[in-house]
């Protein structure tokens, strides 16, 4: 069974700008930051455009938590490496998803290049 409602996953898999923002270590969340994210079977890839170095991959990889905004929809997140996900699967979704944007855009998330940068948004309540 899916740790995702099938709602929220519809919701998820609809909405274009997903708002993340991991925790401090004192449990406040920090700023929200948009990104593009995709639905795949029941779970939720978030990936880094511009590489592994990008502040808020870099926040939410050390902290491991947060929070997901998308569609009214909030949920408190782990953010689990997807380094080794199944990264042709996930470009596809990302392909049937943001493929109507600049393409020079949607290739910030494409690819080999992109792997090491890929979330799996896990919810935590």
């Amino acid at each position: 069974m899916s740790p995702w409602s099938e709602e929220d996953l519809m919701a998820i898999g609809r909405t274009d700008e997903l708002g993340v923002a991991s925790r401090r270590q004192d449990g406040t969340l920090r700023a929200y930051v948009t990104i593009w994210g995709v639905r795949l079977g029941d779970d939720v890839y978030v990936r880094s455009a511009y590489g592994t170095d990008n502040p808020w991959f870099v926040r939410a990889r050390r902290s491991g938590n947060g929070r997901l905004r998308a569609a009214g929809l909030e949920r408190d997140v782990s953010f689990e490496d997807a380094s080794d996900g199944p990264h042709e699967a996930i470009d596809a979704a990302y392909h049937a998803k943001y493929d109507r944007y600049d393409p020079r855009i949607v290739a910030t998330v494409m690819g080999s290049q992109a792997a090491p940068g890929t979330l799996r948004l896990v919810p935590a309540d």
